[in-house]
């Protein structure tokens, strides 16, 4: 009997010990998750405070920030955001920020923990946020991979489980949930005026030197004008030219770097602030600009209105800007026959490239004290599902069916108060209804997108995709630790400040690239860009 007894109670203990492993690795407990890369569908949340069905529970609640920028400025009462929390059950509360002042509100909530939202939008993990999030600041959301399941989801659909991957820090963790992406859009590049190009009997660009031909024939017609301009200064010039000759450099290059460019080739970061594709490239803005066919107020930051007036009025007859930016231009001139047309990126030296892309973008990342709610899962499930479901998706994109438009049979048609409407469907959908703002739309599907926009500009998105690999990944981000981080933040500034007055001299001709390029570049070794560029390199994954 007494063995027995015995034996019962050790049964009753190995069971009870198995049933306690078999709790440790359910979902409820924190730890190391299944990676994003081999997740799929999951169960639906079981864990909800109140053991309440979901449908008989209270809305949960979310203080979120969101960046406002004045362009697209945000309405707490925009059809999309009410639909969302009445389809998921979940109640916002948006502390909405400028924009010029969203990544100091950032940082500082992130540093100092006070007051911190539930939910950050429009970040990622560059920057000064890698630390923030290595120190603890920031949940390792890759670590609950169980709780995003339309995420996971979407990012296997779209082929993204590498690039996801690459998002992870140094600790071989993902800090945010970002913008997905199934193709990258072409939503800019070169704008030019197509009239004169008809009235002049010149052939559609292909080249730099076929630009440089049609704003010489522009000058001569009309000599006081400066044909080519810039918006918002040469950093937008400079990233959507600079690849088709190797390099991309300054204030928005695709590294972040300022002074280096990546090798597609060799997959290795290689000084471009002082190679020969750089020496070419400042060259043809240095004839442009001698020759009159480049605005000499470039340097400046040229505003909007600034633009859309030497555009409008004849003074300039192209620039680089994005599409959605021709309407407002055309609609203010009073030039008889004005057209503009943009055009696919054109080639040069090392091929015809745009304004290189990543297929992810800004996304969403949930402060530390987030993870400390009693309902932290609910919080993420309901977020996953609001953003990367297919109904949030289409939400957030195209508005309300039987609203904003209708589908039969996969044709999305929208409403005749849309197609109709004077700013047209893609800035109207923006603006009234709160659809596609890279704040809060966080699945992009090309076809779907393009269903916004006219003919023409799905056309122009079919001709680039048809060129190849004109739109090229960002490089990827090296994974320092604190130190590294803090010796290429040291070499980085004096570099790029050296660039930026050299960049200028060239241009206008204070120097000559001929005889002063060696000059600059021994200044450049001086600052150790050799150095800087290796501490790159050896801290690639």
């Amino acid at each position: 009997m007494k063995k027995t007894v015995t034996l019962l109670l050790v049964l009753t203990m190995v069971v009870s010990l198995f049933a306690a492993c078999g709790k440790k690795n359910g979902s409820s407990e924190t730890g190391t998750k299944d990676p994003v890369a081999t997740s799929g569908a999951k169960e639906p949340d079981k864990q909800d405070p109140g053991n309440k069905e979901p449908e008989k529970q209270d809305p949960v609640k979310i203080k979120i920030y969101y960046s406002d920028n004045a362009t697209l400025p945000f309405k707490e009462d925009w059809l999309v955001i009410k639909e969302a929390e009445k389809r998921f059950n979940v109640d916002f509360d948006f502390e909405v920020i400028p924009i010029a002042d969203y990544q100091t509100k950032v940082s500082l909530t992130l540093n100092t923990g006070n007051n911190a939202p539930d939910v950050i939008l429009y970040q990622s993990t560059q920057g000064e946020n890698a630390s923030l999030a290595l120190n603890g600041a920031l949940v390792p959301i890759s670590d609950y991979a169980e709780y995003t399941p339309n995420f996971n989801a979407r990012v296997e659909e779209f082929g993204l489980t590498g690039a996801i991957n690459r998002l992870n820090l140094a600790d071989g963790k993902r800090y945010y949930m970002p913008g997905l992406f199934d193709v990258p859009f072409y939503d800019g590049g070169l704008i030019l005026r197509e009239d004169f190009l008809e009235a002049e009997g010149l052939a559609v660009p292909k080249t730099f030197d076929d630009l440089y031909n049609i704003l010489k024939a522009y000058k001569a017609k009309n000599p006081d004008s400066y044909p080519l301009t810039i918006l918002a200064g040469p950093r937008v010039l400079y990233r959507m030219t600079m690849p088709s000759f190797g390099v991309s450099l300054g204030k928005n290059g695709a590294g972040g770097t300022n002074t280096l460019s990546w090798d597609y080739e060799k997959g290795e970061y290689f000084e471009g602030a002082i190679s020969d594709g750089y020496k070419q490239y400042i060259s043809y803005l240095a004839k442009l600009y001698n020759e009159g066919l480049l605005d000499p107020e470039m340097a400046d930051p040229i505003d909007g209105d600034k633009w859309s007036q030497k555009m409008a009025s004849g003074k300039s007859m192209a620039t680089y800007a994005y599409y959605d930016q021709i309407g407002g231009v055309s609609a203010s001139t009073e030039i008889e026959g004005f057209k503009l047309q943009m055009y696919p990126s054109l080639e040069g030296p090392a091929g015809a490239h745009h304004q290189q892309k990543n297929r992810t973008g800004s996304g969403i990342m949930f402060p530390a004290a987030t993870a400390q709610r009693k309902d932290f899962e609910r919080v993420v499930r309901t977020i996953d599902e609001v953003f990367f479901s297919e109904e949030g998706a289409k939400l957030w994109c195209l508005g309300v069916e039987g609203v904003t438009y209708t589908e039969e049979n996969g044709v999305i048609k929208y409403s005749d108060e849309l197609v109709n409407s004077a700013e047209g469907v893609y800035k109207t959908l923006q603006v009234k209804y709160g659809c596609g703002s890279d704040v809060t739309q966080l699945v992009w599907v090309n076809e779907r997108e393009m269903t916004k926009y006219d003919e023409n500009y799905a056309r122009i998105n079919k001709e680039v995709a048809a060129m190849g690999d004109v739109i090229q990944q960002i490089p990827p981000t090296p994974l320092f630790d604190d130190m590294k981080a803090e010796d290429a933040g040291v070499l980085q500034t004096p570099l790029f400040d050296t660039f930026s007055v050299w960049a200028d001299a060239f241009i206008t001709g204070k120097k000559s690239v001929d005889n002063d390029w060696d000059a600059y570049v021994n200044e450049m070794k001086t600052l150790k860009i050799d150095e800087f560029c290796k501490i790159y390199n050896d801290n690639l994954n």
